[in-house]
């Protein structure tokens, strides 16, 4: 007995279908070929280019050179498996007898071409047209995409449990993600060295006995610093560790609030820090985490379930890619 089997899925983003050899050939344009073969199926090359399209040009504009060739070979690899992927889901949804009746499908693009277009039918076939697809075409992707997506959900129907004892574990592992790091409220001048001569350093000595003695550092951070905090009186806000390089920020957060560090030479510049107040880390209990920290772990858990269908699906298949 044939089942039926329903699910909205969003507009599917048409590609366009510019594809390129990588290697010699790299200008070279393929009309079409054999990607892959699945069972008795084949994927196509006119396939993997409505999937890749528009990584390639997003790695195009980022890559260059022998990286650029690498990036379109792990693009074409990982589309190449998605399809084949793809295809033994609609083989096994096939041999499980499942339909979707075709009133689904007309249901489907009338909703698109109301709620997309305002309900006129002949902009959305423009818009096809315009994108490479025909009516028919584009509601067998429809179909397919639906399939797809309730065959990987059910392949992890039914209630996945994580223990607390599972979510305890991760949270003492990874109690750091749910806390706020120690900070610091940290002011600073800059003074840049010219050449050997030490007058800036002295400078610096100067302006620290300043401060120690009851100067406003801020307002000395605005009159001396010769940093980009110069006109906000030296005003770093609230910092991190990972705000400043390692030197310098060994040394802010090894102050106690209120306290001016000595003159510290690094990198050509004399340095002056002021902590002026301190925050300590804190970590959320486990207590306020436990349901973002379960619902996460089950994700993992259902991705895992997919992955292990998929790999069952693979191994009771012919796979073949060229």
């Amino acid at each position: 007995m044939s089942r039926i089997l329903f699910r909205l899925t969003p507009l599917l983003a048409a590609a366009s279908l510019f594809f390129s050899l990588v290697g010699g050939a790299r200008g070279q344009e393929v009309l079409d070929g054999i990607a892959a073969v699945v069972n008795n199926e084949v994927v196509t090359f006119s396939q993997v280019r409505e999937l890749v399209s528009s990584k390639e040009k997003s790695a195009k504009d980022t890559y260059k050179g022998e990286e650029l060739v690498a990036k379109i070979k792990e693009i074409r690899l990982a589309a190449i498996n998605d399809l084949i992927d793809r295809q033994l889901i609609l083989q096994e949804f096939k041999s499980k007898q499942f339909q979707i009746p075709d009133y689904f499908l007309d249901e489907r693009v009338t909703t698109i071409i109301r709620e997309e277009f305002g309900g006129d039918r002949s902009a959305f076939i423009r818009t096809l047209a315009a994108q490479g697809f025909t009516l028919e075409r584009f509601k067998q992707l429809e179909k397919d995409k639906i399939i797809v997506q309730e065959m990987r959900r059910q392949a992890i129907k039914g209630n996945v449990a994580i223990s607390d004892a599972s979510i305890a574990e991760y949270y003492k592992v990874h109690a750091e993600e749910y806390g706020t790091p120690e900070q610091l409220k940290l002011r600073t001048i800059t003074l840049r060295r010219s050449g050997a001569n030490e007058a800036k350093r002295k400078m610096a000595e100067e302006i620290r006995t300043k401060i120690v003695d009851g100067a406003e550092f801020g307002d000395l951070a605005r009159m001396y610093s010769e940093d980009d905090k110069q006109e906000a009186y030296g005003d770093w806000g609230w910092i991190d560790r990972r705000t400043l390089n390692e030197s310098l920020s060994k040394s802010a957060f090894a102050m106690k609030a209120g306290e001016v560090s000595k003159v510290i030479e690094l990198g050509g510049s004399y340095y002056l820090l002021y902590a002026e107040a301190k925050k300590a880390a804190t970590v959320k209990p486990l207590k306020e985490v436990h349901d973002d920290i379960e619902k996460g772990l089950m994700q993992l858990e259902r991705q895992k379930l997919q992955a292990d269908w998929i790999a069952k699906l693979r191994k009771k298949a012919f796979i073949k890619m060229f």
